[in-house]
């Protein structure tokens, strides 16, 4: 473990902590009182993210909503929303795709799907296995996104080029299977745990480090 970035870690951290604790107050107001549609856009945000930069992503989402295109815009309709966004083709497709799983007699019933999960781990597998387009990072970003995955961690290139330069892991996999995921996430946790930060702070923190701001 590198003792100097560690002491990086914690002097940022003591510096954005109030921010943190806003923004995760934020995303559990999402799941307490948001509507079901804000739910849905969560989940296309992070269905764009794979190889995208964040802020675009969230742009295009916005864009799709302005459109009133987030509850019933085709592919081709949701396609030239997609600015920016890598992959748009298939991106749109996915988001087509994710919204019939969530969509019953015409209406977005996503919160009561997700709560039929016991925690996070087992609504992470359930996503995986059921949304196209949706990995273990993805899938992790959406639940701390609506505040149900604060012992999640988002293993994106920003987290995973840190845990790297800390010492936690000994290389930055070029692509990373579920159990791969799982074990990294694993030894984050326990970093996490040993520097006396939450798992879903630490994340904040890292990506704050290397973009200087606290998004989503």
């Amino acid at each position: 473990m590198n003792k100097e970035r560690v002491k990086e870690i914690k002097n940022i951290y003591g510096s954005i902590k109030n921010k943190i604790e806003e923004r995760l107050e934020e995303f559990e107001k999402l799941w307490k009182n948001g509507r079901e549609e804000d739910i849905l856009a969560e989940l296309f945000f992070c269905l764009l993210t794979p190889q995208s930069k964040a802020k675009i992503c969230w742009n295009a989402i916005l864009a799709i909503k302005n459109k009133n295109l987030l509850l019933d815009g085709s592919k081709e309709e949701i396609i030239p929303m997609l600015k920016g966004v890598r992959f748009k083709n298939k991106k749109a497709e996915y988001i087509v795709d994710a919204r019939k799983i969530f969509t019953n007699d015409g209406k977005v019933k996503i919160r009561s799907m997700l709560e039929k999960f016991k925690d996070a781990y087992e609504a992470r597998e359930w996503l995986v296995k059921n949304v196209k387009g949706m990995g273990y990072k993805e899938a992790s970003h959406f639940l701390r996104n609506i505040g149900k995955g604060k012992n999640l961690a988002i293993l994106d290139r920003h987290i995973l080029k840190n845990l790297y330069l800390l010492g936690i892991i000994n290389e930055i996999p070029s692509s990373i299977s579920g159990k791969k995921y799982i074990e990294i996430e694993n030894k984050m946790r326990k970093f996490a745990k040993k520097i006396n930060i939450p798992l879903a702070h630490l994340d904040l923190v890292l990506w704050y480090k290397e973009t200087g701001e606290i998004f989503k």
